[in-house]
């Protein structure tokens, strides 16, 4: 396993067949939200207060000596405030990936909540209203997974459990295509799920109500994801062999057009320029030629006809190359990428 250090202190492993991140909260400033994630809010109330803390944590292994620490201080993630909302469920949404089969596993503590001691995971989030949960409660003495489809809640699963307040506790949930596996300490908590409703999504940290909540050792093994653009550019460079380059653009959050997708990787998240952010805005065609090569931008639209990102098509020229000519050979490239992908979405997740 080949490991290599992540921006913003997450450690990033990349095994034969997969990937593993860890967040590891003692690289941040303590009294503040970590970078790369997001406070969000289901339901009603003030939103989270999620800051790093310092707090006794005991070792992940057993000590080798009994005159090992039992445990030592250091930083944790924790949800402070104390809004007592009843359908209030603040959120720390990790923004760096999206994340399909995974398996999770975070070390979490009931610190606090005068209506409710609860911790959890969302997973598999599209937005603060369609998501996956699987969450411990100390006051309810259970754990449960919900679904969460257009703000509704569906009907609980899971058993009655002790979890006490002020004690570490392992939570592990584990996705695969449509299973989904809990456990807790160490033990399955809830049966095996099957469920299709949604096949990808982001991960965060969940709290209710007044709860206040601490997490450590969130580790995540998952099977990297490859956006839908990338695997078609790859097919259409293999199909038409004659292109020099081909590069699909879209525009992030700033506005600017960037690289998503190359027939050259090393070129992805590169920026574009006013060509390609016109393109993308205008609906409108470019054509450029040296003495090599012909170059063609075009608009790739989505099912009602707006353009939501640009292809540049390089192919190699001849003598009495035209515009008209020109655009007629990258046509059908351009056709066949907007078929397979319809949405902005399909070219980002």
């Amino acid at each position: 396993m080949r490991k290599q250090c992540l921006w913003l202190g997450l450690a990033l492993s990349l095994p034969a067949l997969g990937a593993e991140l860890k967040f590891d909260f003692g690289d941040f400033a303590t009294d503040k939200a970590p970078p790369g994630f997001r406070s969000a809010l289901a339901g009603t109330g003030k939103p989270g207060e999620w800051k790093i803390i310092l707090d006794e944590v005991p070792p992940l292994l057993a000590p080798l000596t009994a005159k090992a620490p039992a445990v030592t201080r250091r930083a944790v993630l924790a949800q402070l405030s104390q809004d007592s909302t009843d359908e209030r469920f603040p959120l720390l949404i990790f923004d760096g990936e999206v994340f399909s089969d995974f398996t999770l596993t975070t070390r979490f503590k009931l610190a606090g909540g005068g209506l409710e001691q609860m911790a959890g995971i969302a997973f598999r989030l599209r937005d603060e209203k369609n998501f996956y949960v699987v969450r411990a409660s100390g006051l309810g003495r259970n754990i449960r997974f919900y679904k969460v489809v257009d703000g509704a809640r569906s009907p609980p699963i899971g058993p009655e459990l002790e979890i006490p307040k002020g004690v570490w506790h392992e939570l592990k949930i584990e996705c695969k295509g449509n299973t989904i596996r809990c456990g807790l300490n160490g033990n399955d908590a809830i049966p095996p799920l099957t469920d299709n409703t949604f096949s990808n999504g982001k991960i965060g940290f969940w709290t209710k109500s007044d709860a206040v909540s601490y997490f450590a050792d969130t580790k995540i093994v998952y099977t990297p994801r490859e956006i839908a653009a990338k695997a078609i550019v790859r097919e259409a460079v293999k199909k038409y062999g004659h292109l020099r380059g081909l590069k699909v653009y879209t525009l992030d959050a700033q506005g600017e057009p960037k690289v998503v997708a190359s027939k050259d990787e090393k070129e992805i998240g590169s920026p574009g320029g006013k060509v390609e952010k016109d393109c993308i805005a205008k609906g409108v065609m470019f054509y450029g030629r040296d003495r090599k090569s012909v170059s063609v931008v075009m608009p790739l639209r989505d099912r009602n006809g707006e353009p939501i990102a640009a292809a540049r098509v390089v192919m190699e020229t001849f003598t009495g190359q035209t515009e008209q000519n020109a655009l007629a050979r990258a046509r059908p490239i351009v056709k066949e990428l907007q078929t397979r992908v319809q949405s902005r979405e399909e070219f980002t997740q």
